[in-house]
């Protein structure tokens, strides 16, 4: 989440609970369970980091000061390695989610690119466990966690194709704006 969250940063410094909005409004029915704060807990710790800076801005009459969050350079450092990265698996697909919506509101990539080099990798990790499970004799144990490897990379490309279509339309939709 501390990607993602200084993804969110690059597009305009905000505060804690906007943060907390917009994660929770991109990851959807996922995002409900979301500890409220979990987010200042990460904020704390990017602060400690040296990745974000924290300001006080100035409150409502009846409302305190708040503290509004921006990136410092060597948080803009990471989020473009992070954007970079094509490691997966991931324990969850919420990572990769979140990459792609902070990208686009911050038009630090284009989703679509991303989806597309995250496709090349899995390709190439999917010719790997073929072939390593073409060298297992036949009902070996390696050559079952292979096929296991092989078919959750088939899912995980399979999801990468809807995430594609999804992210191509919007960004017709924003050309035509």
């Amino acid at each position: 989440m501390q990607d993602a969250v200084l993804a969110m940063l690059a597009k305009e410094p905000s505060h804690g609970y906007r943060l907390r909005e917009r994660l929770r409004r991109d990851l959807g029915p996922l995002g409900r369970s979301m500890n409220a704060g979990q987010i200042y807990v990460t904020l704390a710790r990017l602060e400690r980091a040296g990745l974000v800076v924290c300001e006080r801005a100035d409150g409502l009459p009846d409302r305190p000061d708040r503290k509004v969050y921006a990136l410092t350079p060597a948080g803009q450092q990471r989020v473009a390695a992070w954007l970079a990265e094509v490691d997966w698996p991931k324990p969850d697909l919420a990572e990769f989610h979140l990459k792609l919506a902070a990208a686009a509101a911050a038009r630090l990539a284009d989703p679509v690119e991303l989806v597309d080099a995250q496709r090349r990798e899995l390709m190439r990790r999917l010719g790997e466990a073929q072939r390593a499970s073409l060298a297992e004799q036949d009902g070996s144990t390696a050559g079952l966690l292979l096929e296991g490897v092989a078919l959750r990379l088939q899912a995980d490309l399979r999801w990468l194709e809807a995430c594609e279509r999804v992210w191509s339309r919007r960004g017709d939709e924003t050309e035509d704006v």
